[in-house]
């Protein structure tokens, strides 16, 4: 398979060059003189890891890690095409599993584009709707790529209707699902049939989308008579899985609403589990759905976002038997389900992020900002801007049914009335933070966060060190940015983060210094006061021309679970020399 998508790739690739070089030899009357090609290189590479026995670090056997990836585009008018080489030989740390491993171009494409329509044939991303039954993505941090190898037809038949019809195989590392996927989505604009509503400035939006999967039948037993232990029951599966989604969104001057219900037939997976009771429960013949709804307003100054989101069963993925927090989870996911959870990226912050729970989960957040005009009490002379939000999530009722032969497999598995809520809190969250800017080159930031974090119902396990259940956290974080000059600029942080769980208190330190536009110098650590005594320092310079980036660092990297977007995996301890280099042509 792997040679396959070389040859292919080779040939795109020796394609998109013989194009460019025609192009310039036969100068403006060329057929291709309106092509252009860009690309980019992006290349992590890690030399010489270290064994470090205090974090837990165990090196590698190898002098030299990377992954590395190469991308080239073709663009005209009518034609788009590209193609991706990885090389993922020598994986890095945390990616060492061994379908990760390997080199190949398994990214591979051509759009042909009109007026009204367009046409891909090959890998392709696309999202219906929020994602709730469909969205696939590359998110490198995380060795996710889910791409969907296949078609889409993407039109614009009429104003203000949109419509896309698609079909194909869920990337797996280096090869594909046996599952084929395919769905359509259609868009509304009705604020583009209606005059009245565009001078009203009111913009009015109706979509739905269809989303199904066929897999084959599989062996997987349901259990044993008790009258007769010769007789095996299978569970019958089915071999095709629908799933809808309904939504709608209105933009009214400064306001703004959506509403989005989906629903998925029953879809027996592993990945099916009782959660209310830590009761593992897989294989149900329940249904899935899940309601978002959002509201939001925004002005100058100030801004607030409220939104609520109810989920049931939407675990939906190209295999059924893929453990919890396994890479392969990950990269078999054809839906996404969003965290509401405000994304950190202060350290401390990160210690103990949410990961969203596909069995089931009731989330709430809320966001107000707002800035106090300069010259006025709170606002002084340069404004004042303020942000408080929170988040709520916990798990939906779970009554469970009578087991059949001492299992829920092959069952319904539970019954959940819609608006009642389960007795499990699994992350609550209250953020406040206040931008000051106290001179004309001082800026100064401020962010108080507590957090209460079910570690076993999240994770499936509890904490290492105390075995808790529940860690309570209070986060302190002080930030300042001192412009020196046009090219001059000093960044600082200072963070404490206190528990009476895990491993206790922590406290991390940064110090930027940037020489624009070429140099950044940067050290920090992140030291565990409480239980460990172990210090994560790192130092970084980085150096940018032009189109060119490169990063050199050296430090510890502490065990953890690394996310985005509320999926996550656990990445594990690694000390080495690092390099970062990335290019843009």
């Amino acid at each position: 398979m792997k040679k396959n998508y070389l040859k292919l790739g080779s040939l795109l690739l020796l394609g998109l060059l013989s194009a460019n070089r025609a192009s310039a030899q036969e100068g403006n009357d060329s057929f291709w003189k309106d092509f252009k090609i860009n690309g980019s290189l992006q290349s992590e590479i890690m030399l010489f890891p270290e064994k470090d026995k205090k974090i837990g670090a165990e090196g590698s056997d190898d002098w030299w890690l990377t992954n590395t990836y190469f991308n080239l585009n073709l663009n005209s008018k009518h034609i788009e095409a590209g193609a991706r080489l990885e090389f993922m030989e020598h994986p890095l740390i945390g990616f060492d599993e061994k379908d990760f491993e390997g080199w190949g171009v398994p990214n591979i494409y051509v759009t042909a584009k009109f007026d009204k329509i367009q046409i891909t044939a090959g890998d392709f991303y696309d999202q219906f709707g929020s994602g709730l039954i469909f969205r696939t993505y590359e998110e490198r941090s995380l060795g996710i790529d889910n791409s969907l190898r296949g078609g889409r037809i993407a039109a614009q038949p009429f104003k203000g209707v949109r419509l896309k019809v698609l079909g194909g195989k869920q990337r797996y590392y280096f090869d594909h699902h046996k599952t084929f996927i395919w769905g359509a989505d259609a868009e509304f604009s009705i604020d583009q049939w209606s005059k009245k509503l565009a001078e009203s400035n009111t913009y009015l939006t109706f979509g739905a989308s269809y989303v199904g999967k066929h897999r084959g039948d599989e062996f997987i037993e349901a259990g044993v008579n008790p009258d007769d232990p010769t007789i095996h029951y299978k569970l019958n599966l089915p071999e095709n899985v629908g799933a809808f989604d309904f939504r709608a969104k209105l933009q009214k001057g400064n306001y703004s609403f959506l509403a989005e219900y989906a629903i998925k037939n029953n879809d027996p997976t592993f990945r099916s589990v009782y959660k209310e009771n830590n009761l593992n429960h897989p294989y149900i013949y329940r249904k899935g759905q899940a309601l978002l709804l959002a509201g939001s307003y925004s002005k100058k100054g100030m801004s607030v976002l409220l939104q609520a989101k109810r989920s049931d069963n939407m675990s939906f993925m190209s295999t059924r038997q893929a453990p919890g927090g396994n890479p392969s989870t990950l990269s078999s996911t054809i839906n996404h389900l969003p965290a509401f959870v405000q994304q950190q990226t202060y350290a401390l912050a990160t210690l103990y992020p949410y990961s969203t729970q596909p069995e089931g989960e009731w989330a709430f957040q809320g966001e107000l900002s707002y800035t106090f005009k300069r010259n006025t009490p709170l606002g002084g002379k340069y404004g004042t801007r303020v942000k408080l939000g929170g988040s709520h999530i916990r798990s939906i009722e779970m009554d469970p049914v009578e087991q059949k032969y001492g299992t829920w497999m092959g069952t319904k598995g539970y019954n959940s009335s819609f608006f009642k809520m389960g007795g499990k809190i699994y992350y609550q969250d209250l953020i406040f933070g206040v931008e000051k800017k106290m001179s004309a080159p001082l800026l100064m930031n401020f962010t108080y966060m507590h957090q209460y974090f079910n570690h076993l119902a999240v994770y499936g396990k509890p904490t290492t060190l105390d075995k808790a259940e529940i860690v309570k956290t209070h986060i302190f974080i002080l930030e300042g940015k001192y412009k020196i000059n046009n090219k001059n600029t000093l960044r600082g942080e200072l963070q404490y983060l206190t528990t009476k769980q895990d491993y206790g208190d922590w406290i991390a330190g940064v110090l930027e210094y940037s020489l624009l536009p070429y140099l950044m110098f940067s050290v920090s650590d992140t030291y565990n006061v409480g239980e460990t005594d172990i210090h994560y320092y790192m130092g970084s310079v980085t150096g940018t021309y032009k189109s060119h980036r490169l990063m050199v660092s050296y430090g510890r990297t502490r065990e953890g679970y690394n996310c985005s977007g509320g999926v996550c995996r656990i990445v594990p301890a690694y000390k080495g020399l690092q390099l970062s280099y990335s290019y843009n042509f």
